[in-house]
């Protein structure tokens, strides 16, 4: 990568955890703080913790598509600046209603698809994968940092301080934006980071997607309703003031991240990824039915939560790696905007579920209710056809007819180690899966140096 590309994938992912951290960091402490507001219930209370899911979910795949007509970094400059206006009405506001009116537009600020089509802009097909990694990893560091975080932050400022660092967050995050990120010479769509709605169908009818999408929407609304109850077990159940949680989630996730890393080489590695795969799922089914199941006491608390980061880490790395080894090669971007669509959803089903079941019949029955979605995605899950170990790669062959993109399609296919390869002319790249271990990277050279020739 050149030191271009470095700079512009090191401030998106920069932007990127910002703005994450201001969706997380209110999660493992809102619940006992919004029991204080006038006109609170268990139901409204998860409906503002989740209501940025339901905006996101709708608005990202727009945001991503307008962004194509009007800029990247226009989109990208609202929508943060959306995002700080979110933060805002719920700093001010003094009921439930005006939280989750600013947790809404909060949502409705759906930068992370135009993001990664800025990402795409600034990266060589060869190097993107690159990007959208750092991008991935700034994800795992702002979920880590905000649940730490959260409990001491809200110790010291209270809620309300609390969202208007979340909306600093945010205007830092335009800083970012506009004094390091580069701005492209040519902005275009991109198969492998944005979504064509004209390819939805392809993507709804692939089994294998769908089992992924349902995968990880269950996994958020699991995240979503497991942390709308279990701020109030560690403080009623466990005695423990909410400044003072992150010294259960601080060593709970270190350890899971510990156990994580193993898995994952036996996973990719050893490619015996559904087994592992399968077993992450049922973890989080265990911790759950032991959360519910469990006399409420420090040593099964925090064992069973080490248990649900364990799963819940493996899954969101291995998740993405998933889609992007079924996925047809030139419908990554369109199969990730449904992923991430799906996840959102998931987060906002999560939050107002896990509410109302609190609500109408205890925090046990909300563990349970996890435990019954963990086993059903496991049933789903099961069935799914062993992936492939394949990588994606894009390769840019420049001008090419739509007759010699036809031929390069089948010429590529037929190298060692290429399982599938499509070119598509008015992209000038061909769009391939490849298997590592298998490639014939000579041929490969030579077949796109002939490709390329005008």
């Amino acid at each position: 990568m050149t030191s271009t590309e470095w700079r512009a994938s090191l401030s998106l992912a920069g932007i990127y955890m910002l703005r994450m951290m201001g969706l997380f960091l209110i999660l493992p402490v809102f619940s006992l703080y919004a029991r204080q507001l006038p006109d609170a219930t268990p139901f409204l209370i998860g409906l503002a913790i989740s209501m940025y899911g339901l905006t996101q979910a709708v608005c990202q795949i727009p945001f991503g598509l307008w962004s194509d007509r009007v800029g990247r970094k226009s989109v990208i400059t609202i929508g943060l600046i959306l995002f700080a206006a979110g933060s805002a009405v719920a700093a001010v506001s003094d009921s439930i209603y005006g939280i989750i009116a600013g947790r809404a537009i909060q949502g409705a600020g759906a930068i992370a698809a135009v993001v990664m089509a800025l990402a795409a802009d600034l990266t060589r097909e060869e190097h993107r994968t690159k990007a959208m990694a750092l991008i991935g990893v700034s994800i795992g560091i702002s979920f880590a940092l905000s649940m730490v975080a959260g409990p001491v932050l809200s110790g010291w400022v209270g809620m309300g301080g609390l969202f208007w660092l979340i909306g600093g967050l945010a205007l830092l995050s335009l800083v970012v934006l506009h004094v390091f990120v580069p701005t492209p010479v040519v902005s275009r769509f991109h198969r492998d980071a944005q979504a064509n709605p004209a390819q939805f169908g392809v993507v709804f009818a692939d089994r294998e997607l769908l089992r992924l999408d349902f995968g990880i929407l269950a996994l958020h609304l699991i995240l979503m309703a497991l942390f709308v109850v279990t701020p109030v077990v560690l403080r009623d159940a466990l005695h423990m003031e909410s400044a003072s949680h992150w010294q259960v989630y601080l060593p709970v996730f270190v350890g899971s991240i510990f156990t994580m890393v193993p898995l994952v080489i036996v996973a990719e590695k050893h490619r015996r990824m559904k087994p592992v795969f399968l077993a992450a799922i049922a973890l989080l089914a265990i911790a759950a039915a032991g959360l519910a199941l469990l006399p409420p006491e420090t040593v099964a608390v925090v064992g069973c939560l080490y248990l649900f980061f364990t799963g819940f880490n493996l899954l969101e790395a291995t998740l993405p790696s998933l889609v992007s080894k079924i996925a047809p090669a030139h419908l990554k971007g369109t199969a990730m905007g449904v992923y991430s669509t799906s996840q959102f959803l998931g987060a906002f089903f999560g939050g107002t579920g896990g509410g109302w079941i609190y609500g109408r019949f205890g925090i046990e029955y909300v563990y349970l209710a996890c435990a019954a979605v963990a086993l059903s995605w496991l049933l789903v899950a099961a069935f799914m056809r062993p992936p492939r170990h394949l990588r994606s790669r894009l390769v840019h062959l420049g001008d090419i007819s739509p007759e010699r993109a036809a031929a390069g399609s089948a010429k590529l296919g037929a190298i060692a180690g290429v399982a599938e390869a499509v070119v598509v002319a008015e992209d000038g790249v061909a769009y391939l899966k490849v298997d590592g271990d298998k490639l014939d990277e000579d041929a490969l050279q030579a077949a796109v140096v002939e490709l390329s020739k005008i």
